[in-house]
């Protein structure tokens, strides 16, 4: 056999070390993982939105059917302005069954009786703050509380209806609600001036003299009775007004005050006002 026939192969440099490399030496290819984490992110993206979508769609069933329970309940007008809070995530408390905290606020909420709309009929700012409220209304509220806010005007309206109250001479200068009253020594008539101090007695409203003027100089009580006799009587006196006939007889009065141009009544509230329509009804004076 000639060499033409079988040539023989150059024998490979040894300096040329890719040419010794084999297939079971070289590097394998990476494997990209981005796209599962691409994926994985992308699901976790859509589920917080699902989250978030269905929080803010809950949200808006919760608020709205509150607000139509308390319109209904207390028999407010159509249109009263009314506004709902509940902290935190809803779909949680909702899971839970019971609300970790609900504020229900409304300006210029009629107060007297249910819904009266009458020219001579009360009104206020209220807030009702409670926490622990049963979602199915099955069961008592935890706690809960509320203030009702009067300016000068709603205040005059509570006080006209309180017999010989001269509700028309009231002006707020806090801490006290200033009042004039004309004491008659024969055919003299003296103006007084009344600083009265709001106060509760026994769940009710009380106003006592704290300041007395006449002729805009201040006069102590006793001097007023020496001087005017029994008839100073009717000035030197506390006024006693009634205003549980105006809430829901679950409301109790715990305190009041004059702040600034108004008048701040704060209330306990019996948990049991969910579940009992006695409490929501309106409540009597002693």
């Amino acid at each position: 056999m000639s060499s033409d026939q079988h040539p023989t192969e150059p024998l490979p440099d040894p300096r040329a070390q890719w040419v010794l490399s084999t297939d079971a030496s070289a590097p394998k290819p990476r494997r990209r993982a981005w796209p599962w984490l691409v994926a994985l992110i992308a699901v976790a993206v859509l589920a917080v939105g699902a989250w978030f979508a269905g929080e803010y769609i809950a949200r808006g069933i919760v608020e709205r059917t509150i607000r139509d329970q308390v319109t209904t309940q207390l028999n407010l007008p159509a249109d009263q302005e009314v506004q709902v809070d509940i902290p935190g995530q809803v779909l949680p408390q909702l899971i839970s069954g019971r609300f970790d905290e609900v504020t229900i606020a409304g300006d210029d909420v009629p107060l007297s009786g249910a819904g009266d709309t009458s020219a001579d009929g009360l009104s206020g700012d209220v807030v009702v703050r409670a926490t622990g409220v049963p979602i199915r209304g099955d069961g008592a509220i935890e706690d809960a509380s509320a203030s009702v806010t009067l300016d000068q005007s709603q205040l005059q309206t509570l006080l006209a209806r309180v017999d010989g109250f001269p509700a028309s001479t009231v002006a707020l200068d806090e801490p006290d609600i200033d009042v004039t009253m004309d004491l008659q020594l024969f055919a003299l008539t003296v103006p007084v001036g009344v600083g009265l101090t709001p106060s509760v007695s026994a769940g009710q409203l009380v106003l006592t003299p704290a300041t007395l003027k006449v002729a805009d100089a201040d006069i102590s009580a006793e001097a007023l009775v020496d001087q005017f006799g029994a008839i100073a009587r009717t000035v030197v006196r506390d006024w006693d007004v009634c205003i549980a006939k105006d809430l829901p007889a679950g409301l109790t009065l715990t305190d009041a005050r004059v702040s600034g141009q108004t008048v701040v009544a704060d209330f306990a509230i019996d948990g049991a006002i969910v579940t009992d329509p006695a409490l929501r009804q309106p409540g009597t004076c002693v």
